[in-house]
């Protein structure tokens, strides 16, 4: 079942990734590289090096999941780097379809303290 949603935590790696990778290979960048550990629940967003090819690895109860795109035409925009590696869900939507924004504001909204 598909369950990429705004609750979930986003990680960019800021590097090229060898779109070769697999469970194993990603999990151990995510190791190594980020600093995190690939069962804590949150989905790793991996770029090869031409932003043609996007792999997402995400922890659900019971198992990894890998979702892959890859683009026949254009490259994948870069987020703009906000904090770290750290991305917010509707960043990654934007970057999906391929929308890149050039000027934008954004509206204060209610949060609970932390």
């Amino acid at each position: 079942m598909l369950s990429l949603t705004s609750s979930l935590r986003y990680l960019l790696y800021r590097g090229h990734c060898d779109m070769r990778k697999s469970f194993d290979g990603l999990c151990g960048l995510v190791g190594s590289e980020l600093g995190r550990s690939p069962t804590s629940g949150e989905v790793f967003v991996f770029l090869n090096r031409k932003r043609t090819h996007l792999k997402l690895l995400h922890w659900e109860h019971g198992g990894f999941v890998l979702y892959y795109k890859r683009l026949e035409q254009g490259t994948f925009p870069l987020p703009k780097a906000t904090g770290g590696s750290a991305m917010s869900w509707s960043e990654l939507v934007l970057m999906v379809e391929g929308i890149e924004v050039v000027k934008s504001n954004r509206r204060r909204r209610f949060s609970l303290p932390p």
